[in-house]
């Protein structure tokens, strides 16, 4: 099977890697020259564990290729899949599709034969309908289907992801599509077809509505967090607790600052915009939007208030800058926001993160960028983990302890036990868990050298040891 992708980004690239690998023979196209040389040089221009060692084999192999020039490509092609951007529009938050329309006009005066046109790109609703209608009038004699199949990749394992799909949505009720489509994706199957077969308008909103749940489910478990903080309860039993019910699930359930990235933010807003266009608006998706940009800032409140109240002419040690780990993607990131507060109300802020500085420098040029976690923490009233890469869950907390000027871990992602912390001698801030000074066991030895020196003491009365063990 002849396959074009149009779009080297995220979506296109590990679609097209991926097709490759399936034994298809794929060709994606980009217009820009520069994305174009470097792939064909070895140089993949996003970090996502396994795709460049995923692209060069396949190109070795001789069924990946990339190209600027779309005519020959789309013209040899019996599919076509746009996987072009569509960010948020400025102005409104509607999901920009100018570029998906555009590469319909490009893909409609180069076809050649029988040709499946497929809509890989998140889009709003009814996106693929006016692409037919664009691809037919720019080219009346077209013999071309055209479908939706909406992409449910994760950034960080988005090559097991499409290897091994919970389930593959394409949007047709035409035949000769469902046949392609089938063929293109046989690979998957198994004992059972993982194909979910929809009108082109059920498959775009599928994408939306899925992303849309996920993120009114993060948004959920962050509000309970804020409960737990004041009723005394610990976030992390809760959600194993109604994560154990099946009807829910324990997948999203875990607090955090608040969710980033390339498709939940965008997604929901693009939903909600959809919706108030249509007069059906969604309040539950308005809710979850507001809360999240809402919690982000909310974060640095947080920091500011462990580090005593004020950071004006402190030092602030952030670790991660991603949205999630995995990836280099700092798209609407926590992080972000996050350290925007942080510089507003006076700190310092000293970042690092394993992939994602570059792309922060762009954004942040005010911060102190850190070859190591130890480096951000040198003089810091305050570290913060923002980001739960595997590289922060075993940090040395003694060595942290020693190179920063106060010991205050805020720790974002619930990735430490508070005890072993506390232990070390730090501060112990987490989410949906409350602050943690010192642990039981060194508050009742405090309590016990008090009563020492209290006026039993003086007296000459000894406490009752044996007592205090009872009690203990």
């Amino acid at each position: 099977m002849h396959i074009t992708m149009i779009g080297c980004g995220y979506v296109g690239l590990v679609s097209g890697a991926c097709f490759a690998d399936f034994g298809h023979s794929v060709t994606c196209v980009d217009s820009d020259p520069a994305r174009i040389e470097a792939l064909r040089g070895g140089q993949v221009p996003i970090y996502e564990p396994g795709l460049a060692e995923l692209v060069a084999r396949n190109v070795e192999a001789g069924r990946l290729a990339f190209t600027t020039a779309l005519a020959p490509a789309v013209g040899a092609a019996d599919a076509v899949f746009i996987a072009v951007g569509t960010p948020s529009r400025r102005g409104d938050g509607f999901a920009d599709i100018s570029h998906v329309f555009a590469a319909a006009r490009e893909i409609a005066a180069a076809l050649r034969g029988v040709t499946v046109v497929v809509t890989k790109s998140t889009v709003p609703v009814g996106t693929s309908d006016e692409v037919e209608r664009i691809i037919r009038a720019t080219n009346p004699a077209a013999d071309v289907v055209v479908a939706s199949n909406p992409e449910f990749l994760r950034e960080g394992a988005a090559i097991a992801d499409f290897k091994r799909p919970d389930r593959i949505v394409v949007g047709t009720g035409d035949a000769r599509a469902r046949e392609m489509m089938a063929e293109i994706y046989r690979p998957l199957f198994l004992n059972a077809s993982p194909l979910l077969f929809a009108s082109r308008r059920a498959a775009e909103l599928i994408k939306y509505a899925a992303n849309a749940f996920l993120a009114m489910k993060i948004t959920f478990i962050n509000e309970i967090a804020d409960l737990c903080e004041k009723v005394g309860a610990d976030v992390q039993d809760v959600a194993r607790g109604i994560g154990a019910d099946n009807r829910i699930g324990p997948k999203f359930l875990h607090a955090g600052p608040g969710f980033g990235g390339s498709c939940f933010p965008k997604d929901t807003l693009a939903l909600v915009k959809t919706a108030q266009d249509y007069d059906t608006p969604l309040r539950l998706v308005e809710a979850t939007v507001a809360v999240n940009d809402q919690r982000k800032r909310a974060m640095a409140r947080r920091i500011i208030v462990a580090a005593g109240g004020s950071v004006r002419g402190k030092v602030v040690a952030v670790l991660g800058l991603t949205f999630k780990p995995n990836t280099d993607d700092i798209r609407e990131a926590p992080a972000l926001a996050i350290i925007r507060g942080l510089l507003d109300a006076g700190a310092t802020v000293r970042a690092h993160d394993p992939e994602g500085m570059e792309q922060a420098r762009v954004l942040l040029p005010e911060v102190e960028f850190c070859e190591s976690p130890y480096e951000a923490a040198r003089g810091a009233s305050a570290l913060a983990i923002v980001t739960e890469w595997d590289q922060f869950r075993a940090l040395g907390l003694r060595q942290l302890k020693e190179a920063m000027a106060q010991a205050v871990l805020i720790d974002l992602r619930n990735i430490y036990s508070a005890r072993e912390v506390v232990r070390h001698g730090f501060r112990y801030v987490g989410v949906g868990q409350g602050d943690h000074e010192q642990p039981p066991a060194v508050r009742l030895r405090r309590a016990r050298r008090l009563d020492m020196t209290g006026p039993a003491a003086v007296d000459g009365a000894a406490p009752d040891h044996a007592r205090d063990r009872r009690r203990a």
